[in-house]
């Protein structure tokens, strides 16, 4: 039972060490990358809306930041700078939190003015927009090409649906007079 190749055989391959890239690891699938599946669905900004107004405690992160700065030239660390300024903005009491949410409500009110004029103007392009036609440019572009062409208009799904009828129809009796 020497050489046999039964459980309990024991050969020079059998003791080699496996190389993994070769043998039985499995790899995982591959991950669809999220971030840019929800870049191709996501809609372009407008860079003439108006920005979001900051919160009560970024209106104190602007002020704190040049402070702490003065204070801390050598922290060059953004992060340390941001946990700074949450250590403290926790330890402050509502009277002194109260003049940067008073900024930051003020903000509020004008970003709100500024919004109300910026969808007033999208709507006045959007009803622009909708008196000319519903169909996209591409569409109007197609329509004018297959004129110039002499090709007749594109047809509604359902008139299509009908000449396939009849076209079968025809068939089915065509079908018929050859088997008479």
């Amino acid at each position: 039972m020497k050489g046999g190749k039964g459980k309990g055989a024991t050969s020079k391959e059998a003791l080699k060490p496996v190389d993994d890239r070769k043998v039985g690891k499995r790899k995982a699938a591959a991950k669809v990358d999220k971030s840019s599946a929800l870049k191709a669905k996501k809609a372009k900004k407008d860079p003439n809306k108006p920005k979001r107004p900051a919160s009560a405690f970024f209106v104190f992160l602007e002020e704190f930041r040049k402070t702490f700065k003065k204070d801390n030239p050598h922290v060059t660390a953004v992060s340390a700078v941001g946990k700074a300024a949450g250590e403290k903005w926790k330890s402050m009491s509502p009277d002194e939190k109260a003049p940067y949410e008073a900024k930051a409500a003020k903000g509020k009110v004008e970003y709100g003015k500024l919004m109300n004029a910026y969808n007033k103007k999208q709507e006045d392009i959007a009803d622009d927009g909708d008196e000319e036609s519903d169909k996209s440019k591409s569409e109007v572009h197609d329509e004018e090409e297959d004129e110039a062409n002499g090709e007749k208009k594109h047809q509604s799904v359902e008139e299509e649906e009908e000449e396939e009828v009849e076209e079968e129809e025809e068939e089915e009796e065509d079908d018929e007079d050859e088997d008479d």
